[in-house]
């Protein structure tokens, strides 16, 4: 028996072209499936740190009343970063204050990414409305509140 008669007999071993295009079908399948939910978990992230944010400026308007005889006039941007420096130190966000009196106030956060706005409003009655907008986008729900 020759080499060539040998090498015929021997085993052929590796994939043949059938089986990698349905590897790679597989593949393609999960990687459809995952990579949608991978990105949409960025723009979640984005709307969480701008909650953080937000609640953490209603936190400052309230130590800043506390510390004026529970009134909320004269408060700011600037006077929320006094109380609480990383209102300034955030990239993903910004804060702003809007109205303001002696018994109410309303702070909002954007996030920068998504353009999605979480606010805070402090009532004069005491009651709190937490709102964003715009409304079944993102992590703010079909209501508008959060």
């Amino acid at each position: 028996m020759g080499v060539r008669a040998f090498n015929r007999l021997r085993p052929q071993h590796g994939f043949t072209l059938i089986e990698l295009l349905v590897v790679m079908l597989i593949i393609g399948i999960l990687a459809a499936i995952a990579i949608p939910s991978f990105l949409n978990q960025k723009s979640k992230a984005n709307d969480a740190a701008a909650k953080v944010l937000v609640r953490t400026a209603e936190t400052g308007a309230e130590v800043y009343a506390n510390d004026h005889d529970s009134s909320y006039a004269g408060l700011d941007i600037k006077e929320l970063q006094k109380i609480e420096p990383t209102l300034a130190q955030t990239t993903s966000a910004t804060v702003t204050v809007g109205t303001v009196s002696a018994t109410a106030y309303e702070v909002t956060a954007e996030a920068l990414a998504t353009k999605d706005r979480f606010t805070v409003k402090r009532l004069a009655s005491a009651a709190v409305e937490r709102i964003c907008e715009p409304a079944g986008s993102g992590a703010c729900a079909p209501s508008g509140k959060w």
